[in-house]
């Protein structure tokens, strides 16, 4: 008998739990689109929601090759965009929370920034708020004591010891989850600033908005489970457009004029294979360029015990490296890599088999659903809300 050894392993602590709970996620979603290219030529597949026709039965049939992904595009961006009910939910939850504060502080501000105020945003996604306001201290106890008392909210997490504390919350009516944070004006500014770039590029939007689901599904859309930040995510693809051979006729057309299926394979193939995580920066003033990391990190953060993976410039704060907490980020290169093998795959197999149904996307997206069920409740009545 072959006698084994027990090798008793250190305990993981909070970040490498998390790690280890994305990696498997990941995994998971992984093999699922895996199958899905398995089963397609044997099975009938569940038609994803975005290519439902009219009657909700029958499939949208698409074109074969990157012009059917381009067509889905479409069709899967009217679908992800919440609907008027939708939107209506997160005003209510904004107008609640507003009332609470201004009973606390009657001269204080809230405002929306973020997703939620440039319009990028999926039906579940948080709801970033800035608190303005004149306190000796900030009122992380007060507002979170608050909350709690008033029965409006569940989860209240005060994260005092982050770079910018907040007080995070989840609504106890529509379960969304909304991040609080104090006096913070740039929030507000980079949110405008995505706004402009969204009426520069009309093509933004939709390759951001599918992109926000494919991190989210793998958890790889927070910074603290090892993703990057939406604003990251944006940022990218905002570099992409600025440095893209075509970047005139980008600023010209709308989305449905060019080849969005074209573009998203580029996005992927630039940031999962191409790009220099090593040594280059992004920078989006003046026209955008790739700088030397050197040029960013100014306080030797490239030397230090964990230098940063992914390096952006803030446009608003140059010398501010917005992806520094993205510890990460090469997570997410690979997940964009896997993307684009996946795309280009299914792109192919749709070229040579023009006769049967395919979804590009389905190969690397779902519905999900926690996304299915939140969209079938907010359809409902809005009495109790």
């Amino acid at each position: 008998l072959v006698q084994q050894k027990i090798i008793s392993l250190p305990k993981m602590n909070q970040q490498q739990q998390r790690l280890a709970k994305t990696h498997a996620r990941s995994r998971r979603y992984s093999n699922q689109h895996r199958r899905y290219f398995s089963i397609q030529q044997h099975q009938p597949l569940p038609l994803p929601p975005w290519l439902l026709g009219p009657d909700g039965r029958r499939p949208r049939r698409l074109s074969p090759g990157v012009v059917g992904l381009h067509e889905e595009l479409l069709l899967f961006n009217q679908w992800v965009a919440p609907t008027p009910a939708e939107a209506a939910i997160r005003c209510r939850v904004v107008d609640r929370l507003r009332a609470l504060v201004l009973r606390l502080w009657p001269d204080a501000r809230l405002e929306v920034f973020g997703s939620s105020r440039t319009g990028l945003y999926l039906p579940t996604s948080d709801i970033d708020l800035v608190l303005f306001g004149r306190w000796e201290a900030l009122p992380l106890r007060a507002l979170e004591r608050a909350l709690r008392e008033e029965g409006c909210a569940t989860d209240v997490q005060v994260l005092d010891r982050a770079t910018v504390p907040i007080v995070k919350l989840r609504d106890s009516l529509t379960g969304l989850s909304v991040d609080v944070s104090f006096n913070m004006p740039n929030g507000v500014r980079a949110a405008e600033l995505i706004a402009s770039f969204q009426a520069r590029f009309p093509c933004l939007a939709p390759l951001v908005m599918l992109l926000k689901l494919f991190l989210l599904q793998r958890d790889l859309n927070q910074v603290w489970t090892g993703g990057i930040s939406s604003y990251a995510l944006t940022l990218l693809a905002v570099s992409f457009l600025q440095l893209h051979d075509r970047r005139r006729e980008l600023t010209l057309a709308p989305a449905h004029q060019l080849n969005l299926g074209t573009l998203l394979l580029e996005f992927l193939e630039l940031y999962g294979r191409n790009f220099n995580y090593l040594t280059t920066a992004i920078r989006l003033s003046h026209g955008g360029a790739y700088v030397p990391k050197e040029e960013v990190q100014l306080d030797g953060a490239i030397h230090s015990a964990r230098p940063s993976v992914l390096c952006i410039e803030d446009p608003l704060t140059p010398g501010n490296d917005i992806g520094r907490s993205s510890y990460g980020a090469l997570q997410v290169k690979q997940a964009f890599e896997f993307a684009y093998l996946q795309l280009h795959r299914a792109v192919l197999s749709s070229t040579s088999q023009p006769g049967m149904f395919h979804s590009p996307l389905s190969s690397i997206v779902s519905a999900g659903p926690d996304l299915l069920r939140y969209r079938e409740w907010a359809a409902g009545p809005a009495d109790a809300l």
